[in-house]
C-alpha cells in the first residue's frame, strides 16, 4: 500500500465502496515500483463530476511524486469505475517506462558480467581443444 495516499473529490462525494474501489486499484500501485522509491512516493488522486447538457461526465485524475519524475493520468468516463479502472491501466504503463528509465544499472551490469564470464569460458574451451 502506498505510504502516502490522498483521496479528493470535486463537485462529488465519495461513497465508502468508491473510496474502497481507489484504494484497491491505486493505492496497491506500489508493488510495480522499484523497492528503493516506494517508501518516496507520493499520490493524489482526484475525483471530480461534471454535468453536461444531457449526461454526467466523471473525471479521475492522478498524479504520483516520485524521486526524479512525476507521473500526471486523466482520464474520463461514464462512471468512476470505469474511469479509475482505465487510470489504474495507463499508470502500470508508465511506472514501468518510469523503471526501464531509472534503472540503476546493476541488472545490465550482472548480464554484462555474465556475458564476459560465458565468452571467456568459450574461449578457454576453444584452446583446450586445440592443444588437444
Amino acid at each position: 500500500m502506498l505510504q502516502k495516499f490522498e483521496l479528493k473529490g470535486v463537485h462529488t462525494t465519495i461513497d465508502d465502496a468508491l473510496k474502497q474501489h481507489v484504494t484497491d486499484k491505486i493505492g496497491r500501485l506500489d508493488r510495480y515500483l522499484p523497492r528503493h522509491h516506494r517508501e518516496s512516493v507520493h499520490a493524489v488522486v482526484e475525483l471530480k463530476e461534471t454535468k453536461t447538457k444531457d449526461k454526467n461526465q466523471y473525471v479521475c485524475n492522478v498524479t504520483m511524486h516520485m524521486p526524479h519524475d512525476d507521473i500526471n493520468v486523466k482520464e474520463s468516463g461514464r462512471s468512476m469505475y470505469a474511469a479509475v479502472d482505465v487510470v489504474e491501466t495507463k499508470l502500470k504503463q508508465l511506472i514501468q517506462k518510469y523503471k526501464d528509465q531509472h534503472a540503476n544499472g546493476k541488472v545490465a551490469r550482472h548480464l554484462a558480467g555474465r556475458l564476459r564470464q560465458t565468452s571467456t569460458m568459450l574461449s578457454d574451451q576453444d584452446s583446450f581443444e586445440a592443444a588437444g
